[in-house]
């Protein structure tokens, strides 16, 4: 059973492969059948009936989805043998079953790649042979394993197209799956009303199903995103219910769940002592199971309860045995919140040097699990799953109004009404016309701003255009590097929300600079900024325009760390270095798209910075010549920088 934290504690049940629980007599049972199906086999010989082997092969399925919850060894025999009697009678509906268990069975063994092979196989599959429930199935399952890895917008794309499959098929049981896994999805992002508006109609659903396992995990789930919308009344009446139904069902991994997000609950009530309680028995179920992912979470949940009542050799202890499991099995959502925790502890201890170390290791798990631009994804998902709900519903009731019209104008036998009918069909087809290519406008507008958010312009044409952008070589560009002064001695004296508001502070006020001068950002790395003037379109001005911007950003630090030392608050000194030189400019990655730049310009500008003074402007001789004229300069003789010898360099007054 795969579990997602979504507050800093807070777990949500989720169940997406139907993972069943091995019924013995069920298992006794499929035996038989398969037993009578080989002696049937064996009485027809070689005159057997091919529906024989394509229905022994479907039993065998069925034996390896029985174990899929809590045997994975004798899973994978039974599929591998489905997937052997398959392939020996070209049943492809077989084979893609086959493919399936394969993809599950790693899911639940933490392999994620394989699985997503493994489904990858199955969909193909699927897709030749129409099989269109096995299609929303896979859909399925592939958005479970990208959820896992923390790719929230392609597993949301995944589980909608499932859902609207289902729903065209009136598949209700597997409706409530997808709702399910999109309300898991939002909540795991802290949208936690957005996860109420799906999970809720998945509960009224499986009611009238009357599935109480079902049930009884959407219980758990409701309480645990009201939790998240700090109703802590509500959160405790669903757990407990959901407590209550798991017990009935002897369900252990749902009552450890339950204790596991009450003692959430305690704790932000400040019951420590009954949130301990709580997560203690959380912890001794889950370790009665041997499932790593719920040991890890009950780990994190314990330390911290003890970090709240200051009891941090307790605390430390769970916490890193939580880190070690969640690194262990790779999940992503556990591993980020360890840190928080950790950096949390060292804080309060008074080790801001480790602290801050911690704070960036979740910094770096927290964006890998969720970033800006899944988010817009997401958004824009959910627009388009509405919209294609509305739209449906209005194709229907065109559909039987253009009927209602068919019937009336063969009643008209006059040629009047019938032109006149004519004439209306066609204003409405104009209408429909119009307002579908208004809608397309409005959807690549969208995605055009999108792209801009992370390509220059050209290039983002360029690559609407051919679906890749050349690199390109620009015969000179400036190239400029800003860094702060001592800033890993600074930063160990700040919280770590107060530094990344500084940074992030800063660094908006130099994009809105260098957007005015006309200067490209490249990237940030750490508290370095880097930008360059001159590209992606060449221009005759870049040295004047960077040197302006850099100009204007000591300036702009110059006034803001007066506010700061009047504050009483440690300020940060700049430094800037500006080269001017050919650069190579182009487009790195496959997933995520950067725009970066690279040539000896590049790493001489570094050294431009890192040789230069706090709250001047360092310039190369190459960059000196163009802008002599414009600008007083100061010349500092020939400096010798590391990897380049001696280098005139120059500060611009």
């Amino acid at each position: 059973m795969k579990r997602i934290i979504v507050l800093l504690l807070f777990t949500i049940h989720c169940s997406l492969f139907t993972i069943v629980a091995q019924d013995q007599h069920q298992v006794d049972s499929l035996l038989t059948a398969l037993k009578k199906h080989d002696a049937a086999r064996k009485e027809f010989g070689s005159h057997a009936p091919a529906m024989y082997d394509t229905t022994a092969a479907n039993i065998i399925y069925e034996l390896s989805r029985a174990y899929w919850g809590n045997n994975l060894d004798t899973s994978m025999y039974y599929a591998k043998q489905c997937m052997a009697l398959s392939e020996q009678i070209g049943y492809k509906k077989g084979i893609g079953n086959a493919y399936n268990s394969f993809g599950i069975i790693n899911f639940n063994q933490n392999n994620y790649l394989p699985a997503i092979e493994a489904h990858n196989k199955a969909l193909k599959i699927r897709q030749e042979i129409g099989d269109r429930k096995g299609i929303a199935g896979s859909y399925c399952n592939i958005g479970s394993v990208y959820r896992v890895q923390g790719r929230s917008s392609e597993a949301l794309k995944l589980f909608f197209d499932a859902l609207k499959i289902n729903e065209a098929m009136g598949n209700k049981e597997w409706q409530t799956k997808n709702l399910d896994a999109i309300a898991i999805t939002y909540g795991e992002q802290n949208n936690y009303s957005e996860a109420l508006r799906y999970i809720l109609p998945s509960l009224k659903i499986k009611e009238e199903l009357g599935n109480k396992s079902d049930i009884a995990n959407s219980y758990g789930n409701i309480g645990a995103l009201y939790a998240g919308m700090g109703d802590f009344s509500e959160a405790l009446k669903y757990q407990q219910l959901s407590l209550k139904m798991g017990e009935e069902l002897g369900d252990k991994s749902l009552m450890s769940l339950c204790y596991v997000n009450m003692g959430f609950v305690y704790l932000k009530q400040g019951k420590y002592e009954e949130a301990l309680k709580n997560h203690l028995a959380s912890l001794k179920i889950s370790q009665e199971m041997g499932s790593k992912d719920d040991i890890s979470v009950a780990d994190l949940n314990v330390g911290a309860d003890y970090f709240k009542e200051k009891k941090y050799k307790e605390a430390s202890k769970y916490l890193n045995e939580g880190l070690a499991l969640a690194k262990e099995i790779g999940y992503l959502a556990y591993i980020k919140t360890s840190y928080e925790w950790l950096a949390q502890l060292d804080s309060a201890q008074g080790n801001y040097k480790e602290a801050l170390e911690y704070y960036k290791q979740w910094i770096i798990a927290r964006d890998s699990l969720v970033n800006t631009e899944n988010t817009k994804k997401t958004v824009a998902l959910q627009m388009n799953y509405d919209f294609g709900k509305k739209q449906d519903s209005l194709n229907a009731m065109q559909a039987k109004k253009d009927a209602v019209a068919a019937v009336e104008i063969k009643k008209q036998k006059q040629q009047k009404i019938g032109l006149l009918a004519g004439l209306a069909i066609m204003v409405v087809f104009a209408i429909v016309f119009f307002r579908q290519r208004n809608n397309i406008k409005e959807g690549k507008k969208k995605s055009d701003e999108l792209l801009l958010n992370i390509l220059p312009s050209e290039v983002a044409e360029e690559l609407k255009h051919k679906g890749s952008a050349d690199a390109k070589e620009f015969i000179e560009a400036s190239v400029m590097f800003t860094d702060f002064k001592d800033f890993t001695k600074i930063s160990e004296k700040m919280t770590p929300s107060e530094l990344v508001k500084e940074i992030d502070y800063c660094f908006s006020a130099f994009d809105n600079i260098i957007h005015k001068h006309g200067i490209e950002k490249i990237k940030t790395i750490g508290d370095a900024y880097m930008c360059a003037g001159g590209l992606p379109v060449a221009n005759k001005t870049h040295a004047e325009d960077t040197v302006k911007a850099a100009l204007e950003i000591c300036d702009f630090m110059a006034k803001h760390n007066k506010e700061k030392i009047a504050n009483g608050e440690l300020p940060f000194e700049i430094r800037i270095g500006i080269n001017t030189g050919p650069v190579v400019a182009g487009i790195v990655g496959v997933k995520k798209f950067a725009y970066d730049i690279w040539g000896d310009t590049v790493n001489l500008a570094s050294r431009m910075e890192s040789s230069g003074e706090a709250g001047k402007v360092n310039i190369s001789g190459s960059t000196f010549e163009l802008i002599k004229d414009k600008f007083t300069c100061s010349h500092r003789g020939k400096i010798q920088t590391k990897n380049k010898g001696e280098v005139d360099m120059y500060f611009v007054s």
